[in-house]
């Protein structure tokens, strides 16, 4: 008897929380302090926004590992297509996410 119920919520799952980690990581990507022009007056607003998109890259980085880990059971579906761009997707968000942190490492040390 074979329970195939269980690995398609393991795939909803993974496809959620991607989904949701590709939401995240845009965010992240939007809100990014790059470049020195500060406005006067608002130099007490940059470490807030240091440190929320420090969390953002460390928590894509675990929401990237979660759901790749949700996506790719020990039995998979004959499909490298899809494998393949969701592969491309998560390192796409790893290197962003680690490039982040390495950048961010830099402007506060």
């Amino acid at each position: 008897m074979s329970n195939r119920g269980i690995g398609r919520a393991r795939m909803f799952m993974g496809g959620l929380l991607l989904f949701a980690t590709v939401i995240l990581w845009m965010l992240g990507l939007w809100m990014s302090p790059h470049g020195e022009s500060v406005a006067v007056g608002t130099e007490h607003v940059r470490p807030v926004i240091v440190r929320y998109i420090r969390n953002n890259a460390i928590g894509t980085l675990v929401l990237c590992a979660l759901s790749g880990w949700l996506l790719f059971p020990a039995r998979r579906p004959k499909w490298p297509a899809r494998d393949w761009a969701i592969v491309g997707l998560i390192a796409l968000m790893v290197a962003t996410s680690l490039y982040q942190l390495i950048w961010l490492r830099g402007v506060t040390g």
